[in-house]
């Protein structure tokens, strides 16, 4: 994915203002990418790339050498491929086969940033599973 590709579509945030906020703002929580143009406030699709975004922030600034998640970055995917599993995110939600993605505790799995309950009137992200 390549800086200028949109993260979060329904805002049209892209990778390098999320980047370039991360940098600035050194935010604690990955929720607080949510201050850069409501970043994953709105279908939920994007916040685990708004996790891993921060965490390469975060991790940037205390070591070049160590990854700060095990397994591949799932930004490095192109903008194409971004799009279509979006589409299909989507869909499984919409079909009520996938809940949606949220920040916050709950969800299909331990740690998998899913929760039925995702819909939040304050556009603002749960900053409690990041504590």
């Amino acid at each position: 994915m390549e800086l200028d590709d949109k993260v979060c579509v329904c805002f049209g945030v892209s990778r390098r203002k999320l980047v370039n906020f991360t940098r600035q703002t050194q935010p604690s929580r990955p929720s607080q990418l949510s201050n850069c143009f409501g970043a994953g406030t709105g279908c939920g699709w994007c916040i685990p790339f708004l996790m891993r975004i921060h965490a390469d922030g975060v991790e940037s600034k205390k070591t070049e050498s160590q990854d700060s998640q095990s397994g591949p970055n799932p930004l490095e995917i192109s903008a194409e491929e971004y799009q279509q599993l979006r589409a299909s995110y989507r869909q499984q939600v919409g079909a009520g086969e996938r809940r949606r993605n949220r920040h916050g505790v709950g969800g299909e799995s331990a740690g998998d940033g899913l929760d039925e309950d995702a819909d939040r009137s304050d556009g603002e992200i749960d900053d409690d599973a990041f504590a």
